[in-house]
């Protein structure tokens, strides 16, 4: 994993953290520290990946770091993270450190919530439009971390060893004219590994086009996506249950279908609880909107003296959930 230029210049960090390593430098200071980084709240801890990644790049080889798996649970005030090594080496990094932590844990938990609400339904990340792009594949990584079965983007799906996944946008099928036109374009110009999955909400009722779609592709066509909006009602269990009779009664009962469009953890459960057959949610700003976890950063050693700021315990805190991380 790539660590920015950006993060690496401390152009990124508190200005007081910049101004700290100069006066130690000026003064001669440089003890080994150990520094616990802990959460505000219980959620799905992500950001390790990118974490140790920074911390690689920045620690003498004597450093030592303990740290808990990517994507476990967390408690507040779990100790996640133990560093140990020269402050100069990395106490530059602490606003990165707790960012990424504090950004990438909240995507993932929001995405934990919703995914075991919709199970066994998968879910897929659709978030990266609700934020800056310089974040989006940390945000899509979060996701999938927190258990969504893929995003939409292929930065984010990289990151997560994952294949992007994502059927055709209104655009296309505005400037073709025809759902069925626009379909057909897809099959014929898409490789044969991408699932053929038809958005259609776009100028007929969602039924009528989910059936000509199904007659116009026959076994290729994968599934439809219904996006219908809120000038329109949005989608509903019943508009869902109408879909999946009529492409049954149809022949077409392999066809799934998706819904997408302002889905979060409160829309499926209604579709849940009024048994709307689903076959896979598209989920964007309840989890790219999810608000960060707040990580604190303390240090709790100089040169091996336990030390503390008033309201904390001086020393380390044990955690056996910790392991020692490896630089290999």
């Amino acid at each position: 994993m790539t660590i920015s230029d950006a993060i690496l210049s401390g152009d990124t960090a508190d200005i007081y953290f910049q101004r700290t390593r100069e006066i130690l430098r000026h003064e001669g200071i440089d003890p080994v520290v150990t520094m616990e980084i802990f959460p505000s709240r219980s959620g799905i801890l992500c950001g390790l990946t990118e974490t140790l990644a920074l911390l690689k790049q920045v620690l003498p080889e004597n450093a030592m770091v303990w740290a808990l798996d990517e994507g476990a649970p967390m408690s507040a005030k779990e100790i996640i993270l133990r560093i140990r090594a020269p402050y100069s080496a990395f106490g530059l990094y602490e606003t990165a450190l707790l960012g990424i932590l504090a950004s990438q844990s909240g995507w993932a938990t929001a995405a934990r919530r919703i995914v075991e609400i919709a199970a066994p339904v998968p879910v897929i990340s659709f978030g990266a439009r609700h934020v800056h792009p310089n974040v989006s594949a940390q945000m899509e990584y979060a996701a999938i971390i927190g258990g969504c079965a893929t995003c939409a983007t292929p930065a984010g799906a990289r990151l997560a060893g994952k294949q992007p996944s994502g059927t055709m946008p209104h655009a296309l099928i505005l400037i073709l004219g025809d759902t069925v036109r626009a379909v057909q374009a897809f099959d014929q110009w898409m490789p044969p590994q991408v699932n053929r999955i038809a958005l259609v909400d776009t100028f007929r009722d969602e039924a009528e086009e989910a059936l000509r779609v199904a007659r116009a592709l026959g076994d290729r066509l994968w599934g439809v996506r219904l996006d219908t909006p809120s000038e329109r009602g949005r989608v509903t269990p019943d508009l869902v249950k109408e879909i999946r009779a009529r492409l049954d009664q149809a022949g077409f009962a392999r066809v799934k279908i998706f819904v997408s469009g302002g889905v979060d953890a409160e829309r499926i459960e209604l579709f849940k609880r009024e048994g709307a057959p689903v076959d896979g949610y598209g989920v964007g700003s309840a989890i790219s909107a999810a608000p960060p976890i707040d990580f604190t950063g303390d240090l709790k050693e100089i040169d091996g003296k336990p030390i503390a700021k008033r309201g904390r315990i001086p020393g380390i805190i044990e955690n056996p959930r910790l392991k020692l991380w490896s630089r290999a």
